[in-house]
C-alpha cells in the first residue's frame, strides 16, 4: 500500500499568511550566502537538501483526507478540503486521457463534524455521470450531514445534484468487513458525538487511520481496546492535535489526543510507525517541526530501545507501506 495524505490540519483549514512566506524567504536567502547556486540543479538541491523542512516546505493547511493507494479502487480516510485537491488531481489525469483510472471511490467517514466532511461539496468526481462515489462510516445520520451542509442555506448546490451515483453504508464497530479489496475493521472512540477508527489490512500488511479521539487514564491499562487494535500495525495515523498539557488541562474533553499519549499507545502495541497528525491549526510550520522533535525525544525517554519511526504529516506526504 502507498499512503499518501491531502489534508493533515485539525479543526479547520490554516493558510500560510505573507508575512510566514516572506520570513522563510529571508531565512533561505540568509542560508544561501556563499554557495554557489549557480544552475536551477543546485538551487534545487539547496532547498531539498540544506533548507530544515519548516523553511523550504509547509506542513500546509488542509483538513483530514488520507488516501490508501493501490488498491483496486480508490480508497480515503475523511473527506476534508484535501479531498478537493485529491479530486483535482484525478480530474488532471482524467484529462490527460487515463483510461485505467478506477471510477468507484470509497471514503471512510472518521465522524460527520464539519472539518472532515468540508470539502465533499467540491469533490470534482462526484460531479462526473459514470462515477460512483461509496460513503462508509459508523454514524447513522451520515447521509443527513452531508445533505445538510449542502442545503441552499449552506451551499448553491444540494446533493442530490451531484451527477455521480452516491451511496452511503453503515458499518458496526468491531465487525470485519471485505471492502475495495481490504479487510476492514472499526472501533468507537472517545470524541464529543463519537468517532471511529479505521484498521486497513491487505497482503500482510496493516495501516490504521484514528484520528479525533481522547485518550484518558483508562489508556494505561493492560487491557484497553486500543492496543489490539493497533497491534503491529505497519503504519498508525493518529490524532496528536495537542500537547500534553493542553489534553490534560485547557482542552480536556475536546476529543483529541497527545503527541505523548500517541508514543505510548505505539510503542505498547508493537506499531512500526508512527505519524501524528490533524495537526494544531494555529501552529506556524516551526513549532510543528519542534512538536516533532519534541515527540522523538520523548519517545527516547519512554523507551530507547523501540525501533518506533516517527512521522508528522504534512499535505503531499507519502509513505510506501
Amino acid at each position: 500500500m502507498q499512503v499518501y495524505f491531502w489534508g493533515t490540519r485539525g479543526s479547520l483549514p490554516a493558510s500560510v499568511t505573507k508575512r510566514a512566506i516572506e520570513t522563510k524567504l529571508f531565512k533561505a536567502v540568509k542560508a544561501s550566502r556563499g554557495r554557489a547556486l549557480d544552475s536551477d540543479e543546485a538551487i534545487t538541491a539547496f532547498i531539498q537538501n540544506d533548507l530544515p523542512f519548516a523553511v523550504g516546505g509547509t506542513f500546509g493547511g488542509n483538513t483530514s483526507c488520507v488516501e490508501l493507494g493501490g488498491q483496486e479502487s480508490y480508497v480515503l480516510c475523511d473527506a476534508g478540503t484535501g479531498l478537493r485537491d485529491f479530486g483535482q488531481q484525478y480530474l488532471k489525469e482524467l484529462k490527460a486521457g487515463r483510461k485505467d483510472l478506477p471510477k468507484i471511490f470509497n471514503i471512510f467517514i472518521s465522524h460527520p463534524h464539519w472539518d472532515h466532511i468540508q470539502g465533499f461539496p467540491f469533490f470534482v468526481p462526484a460531479y462526473i455521470p459514470g462515477h460512483q462515489v461509496r460513503i462508509f462510516g459508523c454514524h447513522a445520520r451520515l447521509e443527513e450531514a452531508f445533505s445538510g451542509q449542502q442545503n441552499s442555506l449552506n451551499f448553491p448546490i444540494p446533493l442530490k445534484a451531484m451527477a455521480a451515483d452516491i451511496s452511503f453504508h453503515l458499518l458496526e464497530p468491531e465487525k470485519d468487513y471485505d471492502i475495495a479489496g481490504l479487510a476492514v475493521r472499526c472501533i468507537k472512540q472517545n470524541h464529543p458525538g463519537d468517532s471511529y477508527g479505521y484498521s486497513f489490512a491487505k497482503d500482510g500488511r496493516k495501516v490504521v487511520y484514528s484520528t479525533d479521539a481522547e485518550h484518558k487514564k483508562d489508556a494505561e491499562k493492560e487491557d484497553y481496546p486500543f492496543i489490539a487494535f493497533f497491534k503491529d500495525a505497519d503504519l498508525l495515523v493518529f490524532d496528536a492535535q495537542y500537547s500534553l498539557a493542553d489534553a490534560v488541562d485547557t482542552k480536556e474533553n475536546w476529543g483529541h489526543s497527545s503527541n505523548l499519549v500517541a508514543v505510548e499507545l505505539a510503542a505498547r502495541a508493537g506499531v512500526k510507525r508512527l505519524c501524528l497528525y490533524h495537526s494544531e491549526h494555529t501552529f506556524a510550520d516551526e513549532a510543528l517541526a519542534q512538536f516533532l522533535e519534541d515527540t522523538r525525544n520523548y519517545l527516547k525517554l519512554y523507551d530507547e530501545s523501540s525501533p518506533l519511526a516517527i512521522e508528522l504529516a504534512y499535505d503531499g506526504l507519502k509513505l510506501e507501506i
